[in-house]
């Protein structure tokens, strides 16, 4: 009789305690005479150390990949704009080092999504302190407050007309509105929130990232690793 995994449906060998496709635990049935099934400690064990994470040596590599990952995604890199393959890139690299050194049978998805997930926020801490410091950087040591504010009264103006035609085309336009979220956007304050609310929001998005690439990362490692038991 051909056994399958009850996940993925793959032919499994009969003496098999793990799926070789997909990694899920199998119950294991010995042909010997009065033995039973494969006691349930022998395979839920498994299951719950593929889930742990061993976090002193994730957050080794964790930490090794996140800090070029967060110069290569910050504002002063010239490749920054794709931050979106930096991160899940190191997320994944970091789960494929953490699997190789610590020997693990299998890993789950989201074990490795948890190590993805920790790579990214440390990946996003650099990348956030080295734009924001470099900002500071232009404005108050290179002196460049004049050309800084001059860019962003063009980004500002670009919005106001842009938030007219919308409010114009929905037939709500409240110039004293407008005026006072310009008046807002262009105060220091109101610069200063809007900048670290732009860097906070794509840090953000990129750890959705780095959680995926650790998580694929995992799913592709449990497939081309046979368990040994």
């Amino acid at each position: 009789m051909e056994i399958t995994c009850n996940r993925c449906h793959q032919t499994i060998e009969a003496e098999s305690c793990y799926c070789p496709s997909c990694g899920l635990p199998q119950l294991v049935y010995s042909t010997e005479e009065g033995a039973g099934p494969a006691p349930a400690e022998r395979w839920t064990e498994a299951a719950r150390d593929a889930s742990s994470v061993e976090w002193k040596p994730a957050l080794r590599v964790a930490l090794m990949l996140a800090i070029p990952a967060g110069m290569l995604s910050c504002g002063l890199s010239p490749v920054g704009v794709l931050g979106l393959f930096w991160m899940p890139a190191a997320a994944a690299w970091a789960v494929t080092l953490y699997v190789r050194k610590q020997r693990p049978a299998w890993i789950t998805m989201g074990a490795g999504a948890r190590i993805g997930l920790v790579t990214g926020m440390l990946a996003g801490a650099v990348a956030f302190s080295i734009s924001g410091g470099s900002l500071f950087a232009e404005r108050f040591v290179f002196h460049q407050s004049t050309q800084i504010d001059a860019e962003w009264k063009t980004r500002v103006d670009a919005i106001e007309q842009m938030t007219q035609q919308m409010m114009a085309q929905m037939g709500a336009a409240d110039q004293a509105q407008i005026q006072a979220q310009k008046n807002l956007m262009l105060s220091p304050e109101g610069h200063a929130g809007f900048e670290a609310m732009n860097m906070a929001t794509n840090t953000l998005f990129l750890l959705f990232f780095a959680a995926g690439g650790g998580a694929m990362s995992a799913r592709l490692l449990a497939r081309s690793r046979r368990p040994e038991v």
